[in-house]
């Protein structure tokens, strides 16, 4: 799903970004929830980014990924940790791109994102190549989500890929 959101930059960086687990549901520009086997999840645009929210018979896991007011946890490149009874994965890189690469990369990743039934995207004002995309999966006992956070001015786009499934118990 494709929208223009009607706001300006918050995080006007790749280095504005913050990483936080276990935030509640922010105000959001636009939403979609999906429904992946069992799986309830809500993409959501914010003004700052985005943030997921994941929910399960085990439980709920909230991921925010934007310029959060007070934070001092900037965006790491690799994350593994336990929420409750699952095994949470996140990664992040950033790519640095030339004017002409980052514009084929931005068609690239909406072309990929706009029209899929899982995918999210919003586009700001003033750039047809600033957006924050979302898109998730199931994938046997995990869920999926990737985004990527679009900066023209900086010829950066900023990939996020999230990987949550329940924990193994190891035999009594």
């Amino acid at each position: 799903m494709l929208t223009t959101l009607t706001t300006s930059y918050t995080d006007t960086r790749a280095a504005d970004l913050a990483w936080a687990l276990g935030c509640e549901p922010l105000p959001a520009l636009a939403t979609l929830d999906l429904e992946l086997t069992g799986a309830k999840v809500q993409l959501r645009l914010l003004g700052a980014s985005h943030q997921v929210l994941l929910e399960e018979e085990q439980g709920v896991c909230s991921e925010t990924v934007a310029c959060i007011r007070g934070s001092r946890t900037p965006l790491p490149l690799g994350v593994a940790t336990r929420v409750g009874d699952w095994e949470y994965e996140f990664a992040a890189r950033v790519e640095m791109l030339s004017p002409g690469s980052f514009a084929g990369r931005a068609q690239e990743l909406l072309a990929l994102v706009s029209d899929h039934p899982h995918g999210l995207v919003g586009v700001f004002p003033g750039s047809p190549h600033a957006f924050t995309a979302m898109l998730a999966q199931r994938q046997g006992g995990r869920v999926h989500w990737r985004t990527w956070h679009a900066y023209p001015q900086d010829g950066q786009v900023v990939a996020t890929r999230t990987r949550v499934g329940v924990r193994v118990k190891a035999a009594a």
